[in-house]
């Protein structure tokens, strides 16, 4: 559902503003929603060129990533599917504050411990990702430029906007060494490097 409303979203923003022609519209825009979500990295079009909300649009898709067990990138579609339904079980608890409402997936409820681990990974994953783009900022990358190298590093996707649109060759040193602990957090998820900075991980 992701995939195919970005793929013709991007077919028609490109169609419409005259960007390529149909055919061509479609092409790019299937390779390029499918290889920015599943955060392979590849491009045969420089998509931060590309009109309105697009640039934008897909590299949030980013975020969502691969599969559950996949080498990709991002969060997990499963942990994004999990948020979303605890999402809607709070409000149906507002409305039936009694009511014992499992999340499910596929039919089957979720034990409480996974879905209380996927909020720990997300505020985790959060928390990183400003901590990060307020650091690369202090170096004196514009917002745009920071806000999605540290997407397409900690997602390990590749590609960005701004003044990494094509290249990290013009960053700093001390942003690149920022870039590359955000590769190592992403491809690490988050919480298995972090684990090192804890004196409890230590003491054992």
């Amino acid at each position: 559902m992701i995939l195919s409303s970005t793929v013709i979203l991007s077919t028609l923003v490109l169609a419409m503003t005259s960007t390529y022609d149909w055919g061509t519209s479609i092409r790019y825009a299937v390779f390029e929603s499918v290889s920015i979500a599943t955060t392979s990295g590849f491009g045969t079009s420089d998509f931060a060129s590309w009109p309105h909300f697009l640039p934008f649009l897909l590299i949030v898709t980013s975020f969502v990533g691969g599969c559950a067990s996949s080498t990709g990138g991002g969060m997990k579609v499963i942990r994004i599917l999990l948020i979303l339904k605890q999402g809607m079980r709070e409000i149906q608890r507002l409305i039936h504050p009694n009511a014992v409402i499992p999340v499910k997936v596929g039919g089957k409820a979720i034990n409480e411990r996974v879905v209380s681990a996927v909020w720990g990974f997300f505020s985790a994953y959060l928390l990183v990702y400003v901590v990060l783009m307020i650091g690369l900022m202090a170096t004196g990358l514009d917002q745009v430029t920071a806000w999605s190298a540290v997407a397409a590093t900690l997602n390990n996707l590749g590609p960005g906007l701004g003044d990494v649109a094509s290249s990290f060759t013009s960053v700093s040193d001390p942003a690149k060494w920022m870039l590359c602990f955000s590769m190592l957090l992403g491809r690490l998820e988050v919480f298995t490097l972090l684990v090192l900075f804890t004196p409890m991980f230590w003491q054992k």
